[in-house]
């Protein structure tokens, strides 16, 4: 639990670093623009499904409005796991140099095409099972958030554990260290899934999970993985 706590900590520990600087704000400029597509596409679609004129159309409009932005965050995990994509390597690296500098440069990772495969099915996964699960998130408010809160724990705490650990350990390795290390995992992507169901803070999540679960790869048990 100590390796949990010092995982979410030490990310804000390095905000201020230049070369930590530069992956944050590019990752929120990235979660920006993600959220904002989400949420004009949600309401486009609903002001679409309202038509007409009169006070049904408005109320409608406005139940339409608040249900769109509802759905933009419920859709905005995946979007988040791919955004980190982006900046995984040069984030990890920052953490890595501040913190972790007897390490050798990763020489045994995965390529770089099976990263971004990874990386894509991943959110696709992600994307598809939060879609199935939306309807049932409009009509039980409360069940749907538990359910959000679930699907985004665990798909950001295994996806982004993964995602570092292919920088150092071809895919079959990262998968089966993740799985010794669940509880641990599971733990720090709680911490981001809860972040992510906040406004404002959900743009720190790509790039925070990302430095957290560098920190977790590198303070287990077994010691940093070179």
């Amino acid at each position: 639990m100590q390796a949990v706590i010092a995982s979410l900590v030490m990310p804000f520990d390095q905000v201020l670093d230049r070369g930590f600087r530069g992956p944050l704000l590019k990752g929120m400029a990235g979660a920006v623009l993600a959220l904002g597509g989400l949420v004009w596409l949600a309401g486009w679609a609903m002001d679409a499904l309202a038509g007409g004129t009169g006070w049904l159309a408005t109320a409608a409009g406005v139940l339409g409005g608040v249900a769109g932005l509802f759905a933009a965050f419920w859709l905005f995990v995946p979007f988040a796991l791919a955004i980190a994509g982006l900046f995984l390597d040069e984030t990890a690296a920052a953490v890595e140099r501040r913190h972790y500098p007897a390490l050798p440069p990763p020489r045994r990772g995965a390529s770089l095409a099976s990263q971004g495969v990874f990386n894509l099915v991943l959110a696709l996964k992600v994307l598809a099972l939060n879609l199935v699960l939306l309807p049932v998130a409009l009509l039980l408010p409360l069940v749907g958030g538990a359910l959000l809160w679930v699907v985004a724990a665990v798909s950001l705490g295994n996806g982004l554990f993964e995602g570092v650990a292919q920088r150092r350990m071809p895919v079959s390795e990262a998968r089966l260290l993740r799985k010794r290390r669940a509880f641990s995992v599971l733990a720090v992507g709680a911490a981001m899934a809860t972040l992510a169901l906040l406004p404002f803070a959900n743009l720190l999540v790509p790039v925070l999970g990302t430095a957290a679960m560098t920190h977790l790869l590198h303070r287990g048990a077994d010691g940093p993985v070179a």
